[in-house]
């Protein structure tokens, strides 16, 4: 199988490296994706950071030019791979939400997130009210998100994206988490898989064998 994935808030594609190893030695092909704006070294529209839309359209291409795949999406990202499986479901093999957000048509991330992210994102945007500042503790590869994406409302034509197979992997309860009632609500949805790694949020970086274990199954 063909993975391609995709990083939540802040980070790069870096953040699946262990996970993308993993499924290779197991004989799959991953590809992880760097969101316009978030990467370490290149240039940037400081003025004009990406919103969704702009995040959406760069997955879209890849997919494009890549064919059928899983495609898995980390956190803030469930709402990009939701808007690419919009225009290209036909494209792809099934979706994989890594502990992430599951939109509906006019959605954001600031919408469904929790109230203490939502404080995080205002002060982390206070300095120019574009970028949202690293929090602290995060790896140094990390690097400021641009703030439209995470208030950008989402547009979808189709909300439950028919004939893909849609799988769920909770990282557990975590202090602060806003995925907690999704994943019960999910656990009873004959429409989803779901699966469970209760390391906290960042499961591809706490426990990569274990995600990638998931994965390579589904």
């Amino acid at each position: 199988m063909k993975f391609l994935m995709v990083p939540g808030g802040w980070q790069g594609g870096w953040v699946f490296d262990d996970v993308a190893a993993e499924l290779r030695r197991r004989g799959h092909g991953v590809e992880a994706v760097t969101l316009a704006g978030l990467e370490p070294d290149g240039p940037k529209d400081l003025e004009r950071p990406a919103n969704l839309d702009a995040h959406i359209d760069q997955v879209v291409r890849i997919v494009e030019q890549t064919g059928p795949l899983a495609l898995c999406g980390h956190s803030y990202a469930g709402l990009v791979i939701a808007g690419v499986a919009d225009q290209l479901g036909d494209r792809l093999e099934q979706l994989v939400f890594i502990d992430a957000y599951v939109p509906v048509n006019g959605d954001s991330c600031w919408s469904l997130t929790s109230e203490a992210f939502r404080e995080l994102f205002v002060a982390g945007a206070g300095n120019d009210g574009r970028w949202v500042e690293v929090p602290k503790g995060m790896d140094p590869r990390a690097r400021p998100h641009p703030y439209p994406s995470f208030i950008q409302a989402i547009k979808l034509q189709n909300n439950s994206w028919p004939g893909l197979r849609h799988t769920y992997i909770s990282g557990g309860p975590w202090p602060g988490s806003p995925f907690v009632q999704l994943t019960e609500r999910l656990r009873n949805d004959p429409d989803w898989q779901l699966h469970e790694i209760p390391v906290g949020h960042n499961i591809a970086r706490r426990n990569p064998q274990a995600l990638a274990t998931v994965l390579a199954t589904l």
